[in-house]
């Protein structure tokens, strides 16, 4: 009975996983990060591409959750892949806010005439600087 009910736990595992990674993936889809990004950098070519790595990319940040893996690096290898990731995210946010036309409406409330382009740029570094302060003071993570 127990070998049971651990494989009715794994099945409704599995299954929860697809569910939530095929919501993750339609919601990129949706918003049109990729197509937005390959047109903005005159890569659409490489639009397929752009589409795998994400989900590669998706899929092995759900199997380091999983595996017992540790890692002997010096915190400085990390970088590059932090970097990649914060363009990512921060892509996406973009991408998302654009969708719902958050600037220009937020723009409009405020009578904002110009300097679009450095409120945007304050708004990335906000989020830039609210991310660092997260990561590099334990106390908001419980680290």
């Amino acid at each position: 009975m127990t070998f049971l009910k651990y494989m009715l736990l794994i099945l409704i595992g599995v299954r929860s996983g697809f569910v939530i990674s095929g919501a993750v993936f339609a919601f990129i889809a949706s918003i049109g990060i990729v197509p937005r990004l390959a047109s903005k950098t005159r890569t659409e070519k490489f639009a397929p591409l752009y589409e795998e790595t994400i989900a590669l990319g998706g899929l092995f940040g759900a199997l380091l959750n999983f595996l017992p893996l540790r890692f002997n690096f010096k915190w400085y290898y990390f970088l590059p892949f932090w970097f990649c990731n914060g363009i990512f995210i921060g892509c996406l946010a973009v991408c998302l806010a654009e969708v719902m036309d958050v600037v220009p409406i937020m723009a409009r409330r405020i009578r904002l005439k110009t300097g679009i382009r450095l409120f945007v740029f304050a708004l990335a570094v906000g989020k830039m600087v609210g991310a660092i302060t997260y990561f590099l003071i334990p106390e908001f993570y419980g680290g």
